[in-house]
């Protein structure tokens, strides 16, 4: 009897989720009327059928403060048989609802999809997507001919925590930092493909940012439409390269667009250096900006060769323009010693992860920046970045400042940078700001 109530639970909360995805049930499933009622089924779902998390008493303040993550620390009790993507409903130490989401075992225990005692809306998912999808065309990008590529789901900023959706051009790359969203997939790759006429092909880029015991057993590649893993884009009329398959990220660092923009407006007759270059974003805007000269440099070979592509992508440059094949410190020790630089970019990946790196995080930011103030002529411009969650931005600031006194230059702020308006930062989680960024005019 046992093994019978399990079967039948399992289905019903899988019947529940995708309810709570789509608002419409799984085909053959009736879940309209509940037996004897005149009501859906759809509260009865919500309220009874999923498995409990109890928080430690004196806990409940950062979800009533609509935190969308809950850490393991806070959590007393769990109901046996939960498993990672598992739908639940967090309570406080005395039975009180405070609200839904997706648990995954671990240090954030669950992403908060809905807060309070009433029940989730029976399309949440669906209905938080059509939101993202709102805000996208607000802000101009949907529509905008000069750009098809930009970010459409900006987890909990957008209040989807666990899920990042980007597009470019005709294709969505999904990716699903939580196990609960993963396992939605097909039911968000579908919406996307019903709902943005651009979206014609969907990718699934989860594999490398999900825990290992979960990872092994799926594998990157098509929700829906034709294959598709490399293609070019615009931003803001600029042409590039997506390796979407073998890039990092999902394919292309987009939350850097206007800080693009904003160092091409500087660039004109300028002699400017990239370090960690990627796809050479900042060094095309740089050139089409009037650029005497850009210098472009990264470890990686692959990176190297995609930067270049993107220099020929953009017209006769390639002149104009040299790439290196190096350690950034290493380059920047032998390269960097004379002021010869008008302009430096140091957008490097993220040095800490956790909080136990933040100290050597911290110092090491603070050598780079040092050594590119040195390679700075008088008046140059440092353009510098940070993309560590755990590294705040005050902390960000204070790192450059002992990278000034260290250089013994003086410096003002001209700029303080962060993401595009197409990554929105939810007001109640200040995780979701995680870039960082300054211009320093340096004397």
């Amino acid at each position: 009897m046992g093994n019978l109530f399990e079967f039948v639970g399992s289905h019903i909360m899988t019947y529940a989720n995708m309810y709570l995805i789509t608002g419409s049930p799984p085909d053959g499933v009736c879940l309209n009327r509940s037996p004897g009622t005149d009501g859906p089924i759809a509260p009865y779902l919500a309220a009874m059928t999923y498995p409990t998390i109890t928080l430690k008493k004196g806990r409940e303040g950062a979800l009533q403060r609509f935190s969308p993550w809950l850490f393991s620390g806070s959590v007393a009790h769990e109901d046996e048989g939960i498993e990672d993507g598992d739908t639940v409903r967090v309570v406080d130490s005395a039975g009180n609802s405070l609200g839904v989401g997706h648990y995954q075992a671990g240090s954030i225990r669950v992403r908060m999809l809905h807060f309070g005692a009433d029940n989730a809306p029976a399309d949440l998912l669906a209905s938080r997507l059509e939101r993202a999808l709102e805000l996208r065309a607000r802000l101009g990008l949907a529509a905008d001919p000069l750009t098809d590529a930009y970010r459409l789901v900006h987890a909990a900023g957008d209040q989807l925590p666990g899920l990042i959706v980007d597009r470019y051009g005709p294709v969505a790359v999904v990716q699903c930092h939580s196990i609960g969203m993963h396992h939605q997939r097909q039911l968000i790759a579908d919406t996307l493909l019903e709902r943005v006429p651009q979206i014609t092909a969907v990718y699934d880029k989860s594999a490398a940012v999900l825990p290992e015991r979960y990872a092994h057993t799926i594998s990157d590649g098509m929700l829906g439409g034709e294959t598709v893993t490399e293609l070019t884009v615009r931003e803001n009329g600029r042409r590039f390269r997506i390796d979407i398959a073998g890039g990092q990220k999902t394919g292309f660092f987009l939350d850097q667009r206007e800080n693009r923009w904003l160092l091409g407006g500087y660039a004109q007759d300028k002699v400017v250096l990239n370090t960690f270059c990627y796809t050479g974003g900042f060094s095309v805007y740089a050139l089409l900006g009037g650029a005497a000269q850009v210098d472009s440099v990264d470890l990686s070979g692959n990176a190297m060769e995609l930067t270049s592509t993107n220099v020929h992508l953009n017209g006769d440059l390639a002149d104009r323009h040299a790439g290196y094949t190096a350690d950034v410190m290493d380059w920047l020790k032998e390269h960097g010693r004379e002021p010869k630089y008008d302009i430096v970019v140091v957008d490097p990946p993220a040095f800490a992860k956790n909080k136990h790196r933040r100290h050597k995080a911290v110092q090491a930011y603070k050598r780079l920046n040092a050594r590119a103030m040195q390679a700075l002529k008088p008046g140059g411009l440092l353009f510098t970045f940070s993309c560590s969650r755990v590294v705040d931005r005050q902390l960000f600031y204070d790192t450059i400042v002992a990278a000034g006194l260290e250089t013994g230059r003086s410096a003002r702020v001209l700029h303080r940078l962060g993401q595009g308006p197409d990554h929105p930062v939810n007001l109640y989680h200040a995780e979701g700001e995680y870039l960082k960024g300054l211009v320093l005019q340096v004397d």
